[in-house]
């Protein structure tokens, strides 16, 4: 059996990384083959699942230095039946690769606009005068590097070596702890996935709208989790694109959706929410060091 996995491409960047990871982790654990599908943004990636092109998407969600990935999140929210698999924690360690002589004569430097924020201090410091230009991933400007010799991008150690690039600078951004947690997402119900659930996950993930914005409205939904001793580990904010200062939330929480503690709060969520989404019950694997 054999299933395709859709990332943010082109090949090299972060999430085709974690992508390969995961390609190997289930073929030991299932013995499920998978192909790589490259897609020229997140958006792509998780639409290719929900037309059912794809089996599965490997999605960046949120950075430990810039925080949440907000295509994916405002993608999840716009799309139907899709449903977080699992989750993988990747530790990123960025490079300047550039085919300039020196750092000194690089004018230009592409990379995707989280990369970009990771590295500032040492673009900062190093770079101040360059001119930085957002790119759809890390990887897009790394074909254009050796015609263009005052040009650099900000990628992986892998990348350089896919692309036979060299790098000036390694380790570049600004927190050496700095990682990016993904979600392989579904379709719901997928079967082929199934056989890679845990009988218990550790994290749920949902997302809701609200009535109305009045005074309590949010707290009354918190209160919901406090009342069953269910931790957050995460809750932000995103717009809902309908008028400024209406927002949706998106909560993560340590516990599994399946538990009745869980079940009962979904119940009561249901009473506030305009609008509630479930959007997975999954564990979460670490990569080891990778770069």
């Amino acid at each position: 059996m054999t299933i395709s996995i859709a990332h943010l491409g082109p090949p090299g960047t972060y999430a085709e990384q974690a992508a390969v990871f995961y390609v190997n982790w289930l073929a030991e654990n299932t013995g499920i083959a998978a192909t790589l599908c490259p897609y020229p943004s997140i958006a792509q990636s998780l639409q290719a699942v929900a037309a059912g092109h794809t089996q599965l998407a490997v999605v960046p969600v949120e950075n430990s230095i810039e925080g949440s990935v907000t295509m994916t999140m405002d993608t999840l929210w716009q799309l139907e039946n899709l449903q977080i698999q699992l989750a993988l924690v990747m530790p990123i360690a960025h490079a300047l690769i550039s085919c300039a002589t020196g750092v000194d004569n690089i004018k230009t430097v592409y990379s995707h606009p989280q990369a970009l924020a990771q590295c500032q201090g040492w673009l900062e410091q190093f770079l101040p005068n360059v001119q930085l230009i957002p790119a759809n991933s890390t990887t897009e400007a790394l074909q254009r590097l050796e015609q263009e010799l005052t040009t650099a991008a900000i990628a992986s150690t892998r990348a350089a070596q896919l692309y036979n690039l060299p790098i000036l600078a390694s380790n570049i951004n600004d927190y050496p702890e700095n990682c990016t947690r993904f979600w392989v997402v579904s379709k719901v119900g997928a079967e082929a996935i199934k056989q890679t659930s845990s009988v218990h996950a550790t994290h749920t993930s949902l997302a809701f709208s609200l009535p109305a914005n009045v005074p309590g409205a949010l707290v009354k939904l918190l209160q919901v989790f406090a009342q069953r001793e269910i931790n957050l580990s995460r809750i932000e904010s995103r717009p809902t694109k309908r008028s400024l200062g209406e927002y949706l939330f998106f909560i993560d929480i340590e516990a599994d959706a399946r538990e009745a503690r869980v079940q009962s709060a979904l119940a009561e969520l249901n009473i506030y929410t305009e609008v509630l989404k479930i959007l997975g019950a999954y564990n979460v694997l670490s990569i080891g060091a990778m770069q």
